[in-house]
């Protein structure tokens, strides 16, 4: 009889220290997999016009012009733009055929992409004069450029780092908001040592962390007084970043506003 009391206060003991045990274990794993990003709001700072014709696909801020890649088969181009005024000052057309989409600045050149043509071009950043093109594996949504590498989206959660010399991949990572995979990143820029993603069909940046994947922050755009254009595809996208003078810029496809913005910490953000 005492034995079996014994037996049985000993198979409580294990099914309660087992019962905290896999607690603890599914504890830590919510929180593995719990967001840790931060979040931020905006202020406007300036307004600038663009061209409502200009179905914005990458922007770059360089040498005190802003460089725009356009998208639309028949409609795509590479150009240079007056910030204050929105003037186009030098234009170079795609054929029909390409699709616009990414574009950077790399020394003395500017390399574009295209969407679904799996081929880019390399212009001089002075003359736009083609100097040659090289093609690629996947679909281009956004091109950036960290200083070593040409970093490019494709739509999907992954990030792929190429050679800007040879243009071959020479890595690639999965961008992930605690243990959820973050989709359609398109629009890029590389901005003080992480990468800033436009979300397609959101009004929202991912600021990335280009070592890991990992999302350290969104910044949300609600609100912006363009994010209500009647066109469905005139949704934000757009990044470009004045490092000289610290100034982050936003637009959308078709949108007759750029706007130049101020981050501001949420202070009731939720986990």
């Amino acid at each position: 009889m005492k034995k079996s009391l014994v037996t049985a206060i000993l198979l409580i003991v294990v099914i309660i220290v087992l019962s905290a045990s896999i607690l603890v274990i599914f504890n830590g794993i919510n929180a593995s997999a719990k967001s840790t990003a931060t979040y931020y709001t905006y202020n406007i700072v300036n307004t600038y016009p663009h061209d409502t014709s200009a179905f914005t696909e990458g922007l770059v801020y360089s040498d005190g012009f802003l460089y725009e890649s356009t998208g639309l088969n028949g409609a795509s181009s590479l150009r240079r733009v007056d910030l204050t005024t929105g003037n186009v000052l030098q234009e170079v057309m795609l054929p029909d055929q390409y699709f616009g989409e990414g574009i950077v600045v790399v020394n003395n050149t500017i390399i574009q992409l295209t969407w679904q043509s799996n081929i880019g071009f390399i212009y001089n950043k002075t003359t736009f004069a083609v100097l040659g093109n090289f093609t690629y594996p996947t679909q281009d949504w956004g091109l950036t450029f960290d200083g070593k590498n040409l970093i490019m989206s494709d739509g999907t959660d992954h990030l792929y780092f190429l050679n800007p010399t040879t243009f071959q991949q020479t890595g690639q990572i999965q961008v992930h908001d605690g243990d959820t995979p973050v989709l359609n990143i398109n629009s890029l820029d590389y901005i003080n040592g992480e990468v800033y993603a436009n979300i397609w069909l959101t009004n929202t940046i991912a600021i990335i962390n280009p070592e890991t994947g990992q999302v350290k922050a969104w910044i949300d755009l609600t609100g912006l007084p363009d994010e209500n254009n009647s066109n469905p595809n005139a949704v934000l996208n757009g990044i470009a970043y004045d490092q000289q003078n610290d100034r982050l810029f936003v637009t959308g496809k078709d949108w007759p506003n750029l706007y130049q913005i101020k981050l501001i910490p949420q202070t009731n953000q939720t986990t």
